[in-house]
């Protein structure tokens, strides 16, 4: 039995009328600011006109004295009235401070991405599927393709670290990549305290930036995470801001909120299943965590402690890159505490290429949680629900 179609509807019609209000609130935005780009134009050109004017006029008369004496007097004229129309412009663009203070959220809607459901949205009911919450999202449309409670709370556990990476990537540059970090005592403490996955990182080693991404994603290290936090920000505490920050601007923060970068449990880190496809989406718009993302195995720089270097694994593709979901699964992060059970946020396309993204929480063991994510790609993607119907 499918759910009916206006599930949430009051949520869902409250986010539709903000979001027609914001589209209207950046149209007018995008209208003044049309019109004063038009008003500097033809005031440019009339002046302009006038300036070659006088100068024709000037070589034809030969009184120069007289043309320099109204050109400056038209200069005069003119520059008044266009510092005239440009206080205008700005007047028009800030008539009063509710429409300004909707237009900045306006501009900060824009880095959002909404997932509307259809007629044809799926009840997740699959025996099959252990997973108590799960989203399928067709990436291409932002539409909803399946779905069961996506919208009620969990605690997302390392599945966090898809915006710890994310937020990272969006404040260093290429050339940051290669500088290092000197890992400490207190981060591998952190790690070691709160039970968290570990690259095995030691106290006082020098660790390539890139080194770091690559560990907080692939072996899901609470030490590689902390380390990139505080290279970043100065300290977890600030990265965390600016990671809560990232969910303000992503149109999320009143579903989700986090308390740390690593996923460690606490009752004020929770998050959606809708929200992390949101989250999840946004990684996808950036190379670097794109790359990250999607490596099945990576190898860390040698360091005198470890002159080898580390060889880390993503196991969650390296073990869904057998299984058969009518496409390819190309990005993956998994996570498991005691109160999140296991969960996995995945970006794969179909055989036609279309991408998608699927979220599942709350499932029985980490291999259970794998062959969630590849019943609902080969149950709810239209491609491969035709192939297995043919």
């Amino acid at each position: 039995m499918t759910e009916p179609y206006f599930d949430d509807s009051d949520e869902e019609m409250e986010y539709l009328i903000r979001y027609e209000r914001r589209k209207r609130i950046r149209y007018e935005r995008q209208r003044r600011m049309r019109r004063r780009r038009i008003i500097k134009r033809c005031l440019y050109l009339g002046i302009f006109a006038i300036v070659v004017a006088i100068g024709i006029a000037t070589v034809v008369s030969g009184r120069k004295q007289k043309a320099d004496d109204i050109l400056l007097t038209v200069q005069s004229v003119d520059m008044t009235q266009l510092a005239d129309a440009f206080k205008l412009a700005d007047a028009a663009k800030i008539e009063d401070t509710g429409e300004k203070t909707e237009e900045s959220e306006g501009e900060e809607e824009t880095l959002a991405y909404h997932f509307a459901t259809t007629p044809d949205t799926a009840s997740i009911y699959s025996e099959e599927v252990i997973s108590a919450n799960a989203i399928l999202v067709d990436e291409n449309t932002d539409t909803v393709v399946a779905s069961k409670g996506a919208n009620e709370r969990i605690y997302p556990a390392s599945m966090t670290k898809v915006l710890t990476v994310l937020v990272a990537a969006e404040q260093i540059t290429e050339e940051d990549l290669d500088d290092t970090f000197t890992m400490t005592l207190e981060i591998t403490d952190y790690a070691y305290v709160n039970d968290c996955s570990s690259v095995g990182f030691l106290d006082e080693e020098k660790i390539p930036v890139r080194d770091l991404f690559y560990g907080t994603v692939l072996p899901s290290g609470g030490d590689a995470a902390v380390g990139l936090a505080t290279y970043v920000a100065g300290s977890h505490e600030a990265f965390v801001d600016m990671m809560n920050e990232k969910l303000e601007k992503l149109g999320i923060a009143d579903s989700t909120h986090f308390t740390n970068c690593v996923g460690v449990h606490d009752e004020n880190h929770y998050s959606t299943v809708y929200d992390m496809a949101v989250i999840m989406k946004a990684a996808m718009q950036n190379e670097l965590c794109r790359e990250v993302l999607s490596a099945h195995t990576y190898t860390t720089a040698s360091t005198e402690k470890h002159p080898d270097g580390i060889t880390i694994s993503n196991w969650f593709l390296r073990k869904i890159e057998d299984k058969d979901t009518g496409g390819e699964v190309l990005c993956a992060k998994t996570g498991y505490t005691d109160q999140s059970k296991n969960c996995a946020v995945s970006y794969g396309t179909s055989a036609d290429g279309t991408p998608y993204i699927c979220v599942t929480a709350c499932s029985t063991s980490n291999w259970r949680c794998i062959y969630d994510h590849v019943e609902i790609y080969n149950r709810y993607v239209p491609e491969a629900t035709d192939t297995l119907q043919s």
